[in-house]
């Protein structure tokens, strides 16, 4: 290989054996060489991809990967640019549910629903994901979905002589503990807005009513000013006494240094985050839980907030279509969501996966138990402004005393409102 510069219930089925693959493999003579590149926003993971797409490269002689990772911030508008032009890849990474729809629409991006077998092993509300909002057609091979939970520094728990809480009166009392002990309780890097809903679905999702909260809204039963969802933001502004004093100033690498060091015991992040403290501190043991419930959450159980995470489609202006679409049933086969697990370290959005990392483990059981959407990525990023992009700086402002819980929900409302219709 030459190298170059994210709400699921996930079936328990077993893999459909055999995965007929499209196409014929290049001639190993030399003759047809082919190189494919794929674009995608996982800079930092691009060593691991380039594993993945190696055992690709071994059974498919003559095809050579090209795997570009871009920075997370900057990828949109590179490949928003790449796919109007000629100049880019020939498979897309796409983001997740209103993230590919503008590509959709231009039709920048190919329907592969009758090109790529395999589609059927998917959970539907994987498949969503890559699936156009009108008409229903798949754009993508679905490759991961994210979880998002509570991690912890176990080797300073075990130091200090602390334990998971199961209650939200244990979790309040954690907190505590960790102050007195002159410890940050949670390090989260609010100066990036974008962790800011995630954080707040990591610890209110159970106290809205999660997944049932989800379809009354949907239905129009009810909105983001309900009393339910304005009590999960008061939780938010509530535990911010247990952040850095200065939380609006600390940047996600900053923060990440803070809990890899042990300066602050907690980290509310997704999945994908867990690589990252095991490399940057490997001789640390880490652990997960799920927040409990708040005092009169609409849930009597926790929750694990869950989204798919992306897929990889075909750029309609490229002249590889067919080798393209050779790789994306590739895609959908036993071996690749291994190597997704194994390699790249996330949750294979295939179904029949299994995991080494005990800890990944533990994830993938607590939500495929207790799954919640990560609501507003999920459903409320098909118009502008997205959910995310009204919420994340709006909690900013009132970390720093400018807005209350009641706003915050006002403005979540009014800003969806312009164009989220109910379907009743």
């Amino acid at each position: 290989m030459r190298h170059s510069v994210p709400r699921l219930a996930i079936s328990a089925g077993v893999l459909i054996a055999g995965v007929v693959i499209a196409g014929c493999a290049p001639s190993s003579s030399g003759d047809d060489e082919i190189t494919l590149t794929i674009w995608s926003w996982q800079a930092s993971s691009t060593p691991k991809w380039d594993a993945v797409f190696d055992v690709y490269e071994e059974s498919h002689p003559g095809v050579t990967i090209e795997f570009e990772g871009y920075q997370p911030t900057e990828y949109n508008q590179i490949l928003a640019t790449g796919l109007e032009g000629s100049d880019g890849p020939d498979i897309a990474m796409l983001r997740a549910y209103g993230g590919a729809q503008s590509a959709i629409q231009a039709e920048q991006i190919v329907p592969i629903d009758d090109v790529v077998d395999g589609l059927d092993q998917f959970d539907p509300t994987v498949l969503r994901a890559a699936q156009g909002i009108e008409g229903g057609a798949t754009y993508g091979v679905p490759f991961a979905y994210q979880t998002m939970q509570m991690f912890y520094n176990k080797t300073l728990f075990d130091d200090l002589g602390l334990e998971e809480p199961t209650t939200w009166d244990e979790f309040i009392a954690l907190q505590d503990t960790l102050v007195e002990e002159g410890v940050t309780p949670m390090a989260l890097g609010a100066r990036e807005d974008w962790v800011l809903p995630m954080f707040a679905d990591i610890v209110g999702s159970a106290r809205y009513g999660g997944a049932d909260f989800e379809e009354r809204v949907l239905s129009g039963e009810t909105d983001f000013t309900d009393p339910d969802y304005v009590a999960s933001l008061q939780i938010v502004q509530d535990l911010q006494q247990y952040f850095d004093k200065d939380v609006n100033a600390i940047a996600v690498a900053d923060a990440t240094l803070q809990f890899t060091t042990g300066q602050a015991a907690q980290w509310p992040g997704g999945s994908f985050d867990l690589p990252t403290f095991q490399d940057s501190a490997p001789d640390t043991e880490w652990g997960v839980y799920e927040v409990p419930p708040p005092p009169g959450s609409v849930l009597d159980h926790a929750v694990t907030p869950g989204y798919a995470d992306g897929s990889f489609g075909i750029n309609a202006s490229s002249d590889q279509q067919e080798e393209a679409t050779e790789l994306l049933n590739w895609m959908t086969t036993a071996e690749f969501g291994q190597l997704v697990a194994d390699e790249v370290e996330q949750f294979s959005a295939l179904p029949g996966v299994e995991y080494s990392d005990a800890l990944m483990r533990e994830m993938n059981e607590q939500y495929t138990a207790n799954p919640a959407p990560y609501l507003l990525l999920v459903d409320f990023r098909y118009g502008d402004p997205t959910g995310t992009a009204v919420l994340g700086p709006d909690i900013q402002a009132m970390f720093l005393g400018q807005k209350t819980p009641e706003q915050l929900a006002e403005d979540l409302q009014s800003g969806i409102s312009t164009w989220f219709t109910p379907s009743s």
